[in-house]
């Protein structure tokens, strides 16, 4: 099988090559800006993996990878408009870049360009695939409002949080994934059996992030280690360090999730020191190894070689085990 620097190689020559300037500059500019941005290309790189695991070439799934890679920046723009974020990965936002009205725009565009490269395939495909798409790309709205609604919210459930997760980042996880087996016409089965095997991997990736945002290392993780505590967003961590902590912790942390200090470091050093004790950061490393080990166990329903069974094993525990 292919290595994954390989997948990714050949996916941003294609990306290069399919997504160009037209006119008007203004709107074609910014979408060429943020998917040059980089990041770790995880979603179209596992529709590759994937298409090639149920036996087709994986450059038969380029454009169902790039149409993942495309609506995945599509959100991304248009988060950062409604988070009112400066920078995405150390760069400058499109909307700070431009104006609102352009990212908005723009996006919108990202969107139908996505759906676009969907008419690349044969009929049956295509279907299957827009309809994927279209539900997927619903629940990803469904998860922004409620990470939206928590933030006004003092009583957020860890079910809740796992259920807005889940449909903001795991079902595009999922759905990348079985988009390749799609286009490798796998039996109905095997592309749930997958999907699930993605979107499991997709709710370990997310609590892994929450986990690095307040416990990496700011040298490898690329971005500010305590940001979510300086946003006072309400992660796993905080949940769990609010359910486990004594009602004297507890009224400090709301008290310190209210809190938007100049210097935030205090807050910071406080806030973690009740997730410590609370011992949040060993319940989330938990919940990290169960939803992995579920998609591993989904691994062994599917039709396809012990060779690729221990590919994406290993993938799966590499993403589980980065430090950025």
């Amino acid at each position: 099988m292919t290595h994954i620097a390989q997948y990714r190689e050949t996916f941003i020559k294609y990306l290069e090559e399919k997504i160009i300037i037209n006119e008007p500059k203004n709107l074609y500019e910014p979408i060429i800006y943020i998917l040059q941005l980089g990041g770790k290309r995880l979603r179209p790189v596992l529709t590759l993996m994937t298409a090639e695991i149920f036996g087709t070439s994986h450059k038969e799934a380029l454009n169902a990878a790039l149409a993942v890679e495309v609506f995945h920046n599509f959100s991304l723009v248009h988060d950062d408009i409604m988070d009112d974020a400066p920078l995405r990965r150390g760069k400058v936002t499109v909307h700070e870049k431009w104006d609102i009205n352009t990212g908005i725009l723009s996006g919108d565009a990202m969107l139908i360009l996505a759906y676009q490269l969907f008419e690349n395939y044969d009929g049956a495909t295509f279907r299957a695939l827009a309809e994927l798409f279209s539900k997927t790309a619903i629940e990803v709205c469904e998860g922004q409002q409620y990470d939206i609604d928590f933030e006004t919210r003092n009583d957020v459930t860890i079910p809740e949080y796992l259920k807005m997760i889940e449909y903001k980042t795991a079902v595009l996880v999922g759905a990348a994934m079985k988009m390749g087996a799609l286009v490798a016409k796998a039996s109905e089965k095997d592309a749930q059996g997958i999907y699930d095997f993605g979107r499991y991997l997709g709710l370990a990736f997310q609590l892994q992030d929450d986990y690095l945002d307040a416990y990496g290392d700011p040298e490898t993780f690329g971005k500010q280690v305590g940001g979510d505590i300086i946003e006072n967003k309400k992660t796993y961590l905080y949940l769990k360090a609010l359910k486990n902590s004594s009602e004297e912790n507890r009224e400090k942390l709301i008290q310190l999730f209210s809190e938007q200090p100049e210097d935030a470091t205090e807050k910071i050093n406080a806030v973690m020191e009740i997730f410590n004790e609370s011992k949040a950061p060993e319940a989330i490393k938990t919940a990290i190894e169960d939803y992995t080990s579920k998609a591993f166990k989904l691994l062994q329903t599917l039709n396809i070689g012990d060779t690729e069974k221990q590919s994406l094993k290993s993938f799966g525990a590499q993403l589980m085990n980065r430090t950025v």
